[in-house]
């Protein structure tokens, strides 16, 4: 499975316009953005070692762990495009994977962890 650059960001958008309008309410300071694969410090950051393993990433300050939050750069979900592709064979699997990338990375914005989301079914 292989999409344009700008399917795959309509996917992502689509994604983000499916949540619930309080979620995107609450969501502050956090830029959500596509990439093709992740780099090596991304790769660091991520809980995978393989870069076909590591779909998505939130890099910032959680909600719930801001105290003096000022004058910084904003939070990044960054959602990568060819793993993404690798693990779905078709259209119809990448869509609710990145519905899936999307929820779970904007969790992790409120701060919810890794094992609440294999609770919730978004891990």
């Amino acid at each position: 499975m292989h999409l344009s650059r700008e399917a795959f960001r309509g996917l992502v958008l689509e994604a983000l316009e499916g949540l619930p309008e309080d979620f995107l309410d609450r969501m502050d300071n956090c830029d959500v953005v596509t990439q093709d694969w992740p780099d090596s410090h991304q790769l660091d950051l991520g809980s995978s070692g393989s870069r076909y393993d590591l779909l998505g990433l939130y890099e910032g300050i959680p909600l719930t762990e801001r105290d003096f939050y000022d004058l910084v750069l904003p939070d990044k979900i960054t959602l990568f495009q060819r793993p993404l592709e690798a693990i779905c064979p078709t259209k119809e699997e990448v869509v609710e994977q990145v519905r899936i990338t999307v929820a779970h990375e904007i969790a992790h914005h409120f701060g919810i962890d890794d094992e609440r989301l294999e609770e919730l079914g978004l891990g």
